[in-house]
């Protein structure tokens, strides 16, 4: 397993919609393991394989990582299939916008139709913490960042405050 160079906007790539999946094999899974271990390096809940570069409809998902609710779901080709009309809001971060956090409106209870790491269809239906992870990783794999959610002025603020990380990151 290797721990992946993590994407950070402005970064153009993060605004690819990836492409579907056909097939699940040995070397996709040996991405997702490699994916599983970034997001727990990096502290995060939830990554997007465009997060690391790579355009494939692919996330993973642990929402108490190594903790002892751990349980990583990996997720290929999700589509979101129902949400209510009941909204709730969230202060969301992520990792290819470090250090910014902001309220972000979202469906309160979703259901998300996905193909599993052995290639079997499944269905979820989240709520909480869970449905707004779910949310906001659908929305990295389909060109879409939180901030995008926001009004201008923050997501410029987030951009510009991103774009100064990464410059000093380089140096």
């Amino acid at each position: 397993m290797a721990i992946l160079p993590l994407v950070k906007a402005p970064d153009p790539r993060l605004k690819l919609v990836s492409q579907p999946v056909e097939k699940v094999d040995a070397a996709l899974r040996a991405f997702m393991a490699d994916m599983v271990e970034t997001m727990y390096d990096a502290k995060g809940i939830g990554l997007a394989a465009i997060q690391v570069g790579v355009p494939k409809r692919v996330v993973v998902i642990d929402l108490d990582p190594q903790g002892p609710e751990s349980k990583v779901l990996y997720i290929v080709n999700p589509e979101l299939v129902w949400s209510s009309d009941e909204p709730n809001t969230y202060n969301e971060g992520c990792l290819s916008v470090p250090e910014f956090w902001d309220d972000v409106h979202r469906p309160a209870k979703i259901r998300v139709r996905y193909m599993d790491e052995n290639n079997k269809t499944q269905e979820v239906e989240a709520d909480g913490l869970f449905a707004t992870c779910l949310q906001h990783e659908i929305d990295h794999i389909n060109g879409l960042l939180f901030i995008d959610h926001l009004s201008k002025l923050k997501r410029n603020m987030a951009l510009r405050k991103s774009a100064k990380m990464k410059r000093l990151e380089e140096d």
